[in-house]
């Protein structure tokens, strides 16, 4: 947590504290205090229970709307209509400087500022599920107005939620296909690997573990050696040994198909969304 008495820094309010907007609150509140964080939900309890492990303030959502510096809208991009229809009134009579902050998957800024109301600087983002224990990729684009400062104290008081990657617009859906969708294909084949040990006598708990640690260590290696993934494959894969026809197994079964195909799938349907 941060010393809260020696901040001075910005305010954040979070409308939505599901599973993804409860994370990037607490990423937030490894730097920023309590006080200065603002929780607002549908769901009371969730609200409640949240605001007591953060020792932060429960605003509501026309409160958060008031208050924020960097208004986080976190709701699901069929929501966002009524949500913002509702803040419109609180967002118009401000005369301090405030960010609409959105990870809706679908809406573009400019549609955001068109249900908000007014021509607002707004900054679009597209997290993925490991934000929740701080190692997320975090794909994010300023829109019109977002100020150099801005970007930059936003950017600092989000740092724990993992790695901030700007992208255009134009670019957020395919970067969210492969980040945003990404944990899920992972988690697939992390399953996989690990029944794949117990066809071939394992314990379960022994399978997912070396399964774990296996594909751990694989995406480190491939970071910190700055090889081709292709070249450490190879350089597993000794003539006529075990891997390579684990390898054919693989793409006999359309194993890079698949996973391309995958990330194209959920990519169009971002497209349908809007």
């Amino acid at each position: 947590m941060t010393n809260d008495a020696t901040y001075s820094g910005v305010k954040l309010g979070f409308i939505g504290v599901g599973n993804m907007g409860g994370a990037l609150a607490r990423a937030a509140r490894k730097s920023v205090p309590g006080a200065c964080i603002g929780l607002a939900g549908r769901t009371p309890e969730k609200v409640k229970t949240l605001t007591e492990e953060l020792d932060c303030r429960a605003s509501g959502a026309v409160g958060v709307a008031k208050w924020a510096d960097y208004v986080f809208l976190g709701v699901k991009p069929q929501v966002m209509p009524e949500l913002l229809a509702e803040l419109r009134p609180e967002l118009a009579e401000r005369q301090d400087r405030f960010v609409l902050v959105t990870m809706a998957a679908g809406l573009a800024i400019a549609r955001v500022r068109e249900l908000a109301g007014g021509d607002y600087p707004v900054i679009r983002i597209m997290p993925n599920t490991p934000v929740a224990i701080g190692k997320g990729v975090i794909l994010y684009t300023c829109g019109e107005g977002v100020t150099g400062e801005e970007e930059r104290m936003f950017l600092e008081a989000m740092a724990g939620a993992g790695r901030f990657f700007a992208l255009p617009e134009r670019l957020m859906d395919a970067g969210a296909a492969v980040s945003g969708c990404g944990p899920a294909f992972v988690d697939l084949f992390l399953e996989a690997l690990a029944d794949g040990g117990v066809a071939c006598g394992l314990p379960r708990a022994q399978a997912m573990e070396l399964a774990i640690q296996t594909m751990t260590g694989s995406a480190k290696l491939v970071l910190r050696s700055g090889q081709h993934p292709g070249a450490l494959k190879d350089a597993v894969c000794s003539p006529g040994g075990t891997t390579i026809q684990g390898v054919r197994t693989l793409e006999a079964a359309g194993f890079r198909s698949a996973v391309m195909e995958a990330v194209i799938a959920a990519y169009e349907k971002t497209l349908e969304l809007k």
